[in-house]
């Protein structure tokens, strides 16, 4: 009969707190662990639509490329486009680039977002993965549960004072060597110019027979 083995509760609770595996939402997707780094950061104190527009901006952007586009935002020289919470939002000439009409510079975010992105950059270096053929292959944004605050109003009255901050994860690969795809079973499809569909499936028919 096999014994299953418990936790010892009788070391301190810190202790046991450092053994627990942190399970990424998007695990998945860091298939090679010699190829990828991760980082993430809970609890930000940064507004998590902000983030996420950020964190869309970035992905899919080599890592070199994304620290001058933060540094670009910061300096106000390039916008972060905000295409879903775009409400209110003013809208930017510089953000015309990205095919988008509204665009701010959010820079509690991009602070954030560059420090886990250089926990990441270390992570890798640790890994011996060359730094330069990291890209960021996803970000994740998620809410976390809100400050509750509150603020005294006219007439005696009381509203909510609420921060909404984020848990966000980043995932850093290693682009792989393009291989060329082979031409051996190249073949020339047939020209289905002006037939109909039920001619279309008959010559397709024809043409897997042979």
């Amino acid at each position: 009969m096999a014994l299953r083995m418990l936790p010892d509760t009788t070391r301190p609770a810190e202790l046991l707190k450092t053994q627990i595996m942190v399970r990424y939402a998007a695990a998945a997707l860091a298939s090679n662990p010699e190829k990828t780094s991760r980082a993430r950061g809970e609890y930000l104190r940064t507004h998590f639509k902000n983030m996420r527009e950020v964190a869309a901006a970035l992905t899919g952007l080599k890592l070199t490329k994304a620290y001058t586009y933060l540094a670009d935002v910061k300096d106000h020289k390039q916008v972060v486009p905000f295409r879903r919470f775009a409400g209110g939002v003013g809208r930017a000439s510089q953000a015309k680039q990205f095919k988008a009409t509204q665009g701010r510079w959010p820079e509690k975010s991009v602070k954030f977002v560059l420090s886990l992105l250089k926990n990441a950059e270390s992570n890798a270096d640790a890994k011996n993965i060359d730094l330069e053929d990291l890209f960021i292959k996803n970000i994740v944004v998620q809410q976390a549960p809100k400050t509750r605050r509150r603020t005294y109003r006219a007439h005696g009255r009381i509203n909510p004072y609420q921060g909404h901050p984020c848990h966000v994860e980043i995932i850093l690969s290693a682009s792989s060597e393009e291989v060329e795809r082979s031409k051996d079973k190249d073949v020339v499809a047939p020209s289905f110019a002006g037939l109909n569909r039920r001619q279309v499936a008959r010559r397709r028919i024809e043409a897997a027979r042979t």
